[in-house]
This record gives structure tokens, sequence and C-alpha cells, in this order.
């Protein structure tokens, strides 16, 4: 639903209110010497103390000797990642960071104050999104990343037997409007374009007459999602749909196109075997993912177990 690139959870959990950070005092470093050595690759007390201050605004404990132990991890992700050449590009990574600052109604220059001001910066901030994008790629192709593909007839058969009856399923059919938002532009027009998009909404006529509503505005288009089950809804408009209720829009996202917003043509709960497949896949994708997580820790334990880490 216009290709926004996934960070991984713990990406996507990060700065949860990035607005408090403002408030943070800005840290006060000595001059950075060298405390740690992972196969030849410093870390530096100015390392760590960016690293603790990224975790407080994460809102977690453990403080500098957590920190030291996450970057000893993230310098051991690192250098496998470029060993098994499985680093993302500088371009996947600017891509996030400013999609990242989209959503929380920011531009990247403001999400730099942002981190600046809370003793993080945006190069740490970068580094840390570069490796948790990468990493990903290294464990599947270490343990394997299957898992995605359609369910046979006799799997989908012999799950709904386990249950005993049909999962039911919630099915949306759906339209997306698009306040576009030229990248020239951005810093510009983007509030005035929220609220554009946000004073339509009232005014939506319909998803029949969407286009010809579109058409009476500056710079909007309506694409048709078809049909959706709740499970493949993607997690960014996820809440929002759920948010919306019986009502004909959800509320508005700035995204790296503009300003958006989904329109719910039709939306009823069904429990045919499509509805079923899409449910039984859902959570065979969260069994997964936990088994991504123990991959993840099995595999960083192998590489500490073989690295040289010098602690000082």
């Amino acid at each position: 639903m216009g290709g926004k690139l996934s960070i991984t959870r713990t990406v996507s959990a990060m700065i949860l209110a990035c607005g408090l950070a403002l408030a943070a005092a800005p840290a006060a470093y000595a001059e950075s010497k060298v405390v740690a050595v992972v196969n030849g690759a410093p870390i530096t007390s100015g390392d760590i103390a960016k690293r603790a201050a990224f975790m407080r605004l994460q809102k977690q404990g453990g403080g500098t000797a957590a920190a030291r132990e996450q970057l000893i991890d993230e310098a051991l992700k690192r250098e496998e990642v470029l060993r098994v050449g499985a680093s993302v590009s500088t371009t996947d990574v600017d891509g996030a960071v400013g999609r990242f600052a989209a959503g929380n109604k920011l531009t990247v220059e403001q999400l730099s104050h942002v981190l600046d001001q809370a003793g993080v910066g945006l190069d740490h901030f970068r580094n840390y999104v570069a490796v948790a994008m990468s990493w990903p790629r290294v464990v599947n192709a270490r343990f394997g990343g299957g898992g995605g593909g359609r369910l046979s007839n006799e799997d989908l058969v012999r799950r709904m037997q386990e249950k005993g009856t049909k999962p039911v399923t919630t099915e949306y059919f759906l339209q997306q409007v698009i306040f576009v938002v030229p990248a020239s532009k951005r810093n510009a027009i983007i509030g005035k374009r929220q609220a554009e998009a946000n004073a339509s909404r009232a005014k939506y006529p319909g998803c029949d007459q969407a286009k010809v509503f579109a058409a009476t505005m500056r710079d909007v288009s309506v694409r048709n999602l078809g049909r959706m089950m709740a499970q493949e809804i993607p997690a960014d408009w996820k809440p929002l749909v759920e948010q919306a209720g019986d009502g004909i829009t959800t509320g508005t996202r700035v995204t790296d196109r503009g300003v958006e917003y989904l329109a719910i043509c039709k939306k009823r709960e069904v429990s045919d075997d499509l509805a079923a497949e899409i449910v039984f896949r859902a959570e065979d994708l969260g069994k997964k993912q936990e088994g991504e997580d123990a991959n993840s820790k099995r595999y960083i334990e192998e590489l500490r177990k073989k690295a040289q880490i010098v602690e000082k």
C-alpha cells in the first residue's frame, strides 16, 4: 500500500514520542575514549553515551552497561553483514529515515534537531537503522526465510479440522486518497496539504464518486485497492482502519508521497476459504517472526563465541 519499506519491528517501535525528546537535556560528553574493541573495531565512550540516550528515548532501561552490550552486538552484526554482502544501500537508509521522520510529522532536519537535543545525533540513528534493516537478510540467508507461500488445499482442510470451524475475519473494500506533495515543496506545503486532506474527509461522497470528487481538487489521486482482509492491511494503516469503525474514511497519514487516507467502501465479516487461508497465514507469520528472533539470538551468540572482544 504505497511501497513503504519495512524497517523491522525494532525500528518501527523506536522513539515512541519524538516530541518528548525536545525536553531532554543535551548530553555533555567528555572527550571520547576507546572502551571496547570488537574484532579490531573500536567502541568509544561517546558511542555508548549516544546509545544510552537513544535507549532512553525508546524507554529502555539498563543504562551504559546495556548500551555497551548493544553496541558490541551491533559491531558483530555489522561485520557479518559486510562479510556476506547483505548490506542495504545508502538510498534505502535515507528513504527509511525520511519516512520515519514524515510518520512523526517532522522533516529530516527537524528529526536531526530532536536527536541532537536528546544527545543521540542523526548519524548514530542512521547507523542503527542500517544495521536493523540489513541484519534480517543475514539471518534469513543463514536459517532460511520461507513461510510466506500459499497453503495447499490439504493443509487448509487440516487446519480447519483442527480448529473445528472456519475462522471469521473482516473483509474490506478500500480506496486510497492521496494529496500529492512534491519532494521539492514538502517542507513548505505539507501542513497546508494535511489541512486540506482532513477537511476533505467530511465531504467524501463515497467510493463510486471518489474520482469525480478528487478531480475538483488540485493534485489529488484515488487508487482502488480492492478486496483486503484485516490481516492483509499494512501495519501502518491497520490502527487507522480499526479506529474508523463504521466510518467512511480513516484519519490521515503523512507518507513519502504526501498526505493520505483510506476510504472504506464496504466492510463485512466473512468465513470463506480465502479468509481462512489468510487468517492461518497470519498466524504462521507470527510464529515465523518468533522463530526469526530466536535465530537472531542464536546467531549473535555464535558470533560472540568466535569474536575477539576486548573491554577496557
